[in-house]
């Protein structure tokens, strides 16, 4: 899918330098990855980099050359268009093969139906006329759009967008349709697969905030390399729990949402109104505020903010604060505080690890007094019950 990168020129919550800051969000593109980086990076997020697919043109493939040569062998009704990359990759591999005259000239008769605003851009650069694109950009609404007509007797060309879309042509062809699937491209998972190996054990740790998609592909990419480990219910549960599942759209969020995962989505499906949707979302919905001996804690994903300045924080003393905040001015016992310590520590190490992240936490946050000890029962943030900004 190409998506265009929009951003806004206006200072606002959700651009501002400092709204993710404290965050760490997983990266699963491959395409305009770093340009995608960059803008999460300047709101001050953290970002953990883990292509997930690769893209293979097929312009030498068999299949993508015996399809064209198909759809040639008479006029086309309907030319389905899902992505803007994959029509001009069609159109590249047509001219290389000298056909791309022939190509064209069918087109042009044909009724041209593009998925989003991308493909009709690429439509229209190829000189051709669009006929209509739907305004949730998915191929569920063409496929009603299509099914809504008599089809019975007209060829449809479908450009597949790197899967084959099984319910989609099934649906045409068995409203009489003839359909001809054309593979311009194709997904496959990244030569190197330890990045998102690593990117699942972190979401399943709590090692990261949120995890941003692109692309459908990517999203299977990740639940696959989770099973392959055994981790692919721990990772959806995570998913369904803390860590935030950002799509660009509602074709990227279908697989996780097939499977129960709620998903923040931002309401175009480009790269700039994602990276400004977790801006916004993050310190709204993953942010817990207090005042803990007369300071103001703002804690996120990595850090804290102590009256406004950020302090980052290791795994355990951030785990203990937030344990801590779960109940704030109340006493949480080091038994309870042991049970959230990174690693599982043996219960002879049990007492001292919960002493050090205690020892760690308070130094990290500076002013004294934030954090009480409580003598033979535990620790507790020093603030009233329930007490918050």
């Amino acid at each position: 899918m190409s998506i265009a990168v929009l951003d806004s020129p206006v200072d606002s919550p959700e651009t501002a330098p400092d709204a993710l800051a404290g965050f760490t969000i997983g990266v699963t593109a491959t395409r305009r990855r770093e340009e995608f980086c960059a803008l999460l990076e300047r709101r001050g997020a953290r970002v953990v980099r883990a292509p997930a697919i690769r893209l293979v043109p097929l312009a030498e493939d068999a299949d993508l050359l015996a399809a064209t040569r198909a759809g040639l062998s008479a006029p086309i009704d309907d030319v389905v268009v899902t992505t803007g990359v994959g029509f001009r990759g069609w159109m590249a591999a047509a001219e290389g093969w000298g056909l791309a005259g022939d190509l064209a000239e069918h087109l042009t008769s044909a009724r041209l139906l593009t998925r989003g605003p991308k493909a009709r851009g690429a439509v229209r650069a190829a000189g051709l006329n669009d006929h209509w694109t739907p305004s949730t950009e998915s191929c569920e609404e063409v496929k009603q759009h299509l099914l809504a007509q008599d089809l019975r007797g007209r060829r449809i060309a479908v450009q597949l967008h790197g899967e084959p879309l099984t319910d989609f042509v099934a649906a045409l062809r068995e409203a009489g349709a003839e359909v001809i699937e054309v593979p311009v491209y194709r997904w496959l998972p990244y030569r190197d697969v330890s990045p998102l190996r690593r990117l699942v054990s972190q979401a399943i740790s709590g090692g990261v905030d949120a995890v941003a998609f692109t692309s459908a592909p990517a999203v299977l990419a990740m639940l696959n390399s989770a099973r392959a480990d055994g981790l692919e219910d721990a990772l959806v549960a995570a998913f369904a729990g803390p860590v935030v599942a950002a799509c660009v759209g509602p074709v990227t969020a279908g697989p996780l949402e097939a499977r129960g995962v709620p998903t923040v989505q931002p309401e175009r499906s480009r790269l700039g109104t994602l990276a400004r949707t977790l801006a916004r979302h993050l310190p709204e919905h993953s942010v817990t505020r207090l005042v803990a001996g007369g300071h103001r804690l703002e804690i996120r994903g990595h850090a804290v903010a102590v009256d406004g300045e950020l302090k980052p924080l290791p795994p355990a003393p951030m785990a203990v604060l937030k344990r801590l905040a779960d109940k704030p001015g109340h006493v949480v016992a080091r038994s309870d505080l042991r049970t959230v310590l990174p690693g599982g520590p043996s219960r002879d190490s049990a007492e001292h690890a919960v002493e050090m992240a205690i020892t760690r936490l308070r130094r990290a946050l500076g002013p004294s007094g934030i954090v009480e000890t409580v003598v033979k029962r535990g620790y507790r943030l020093a603030c009233d019950r329930g007490e918050g900004l």
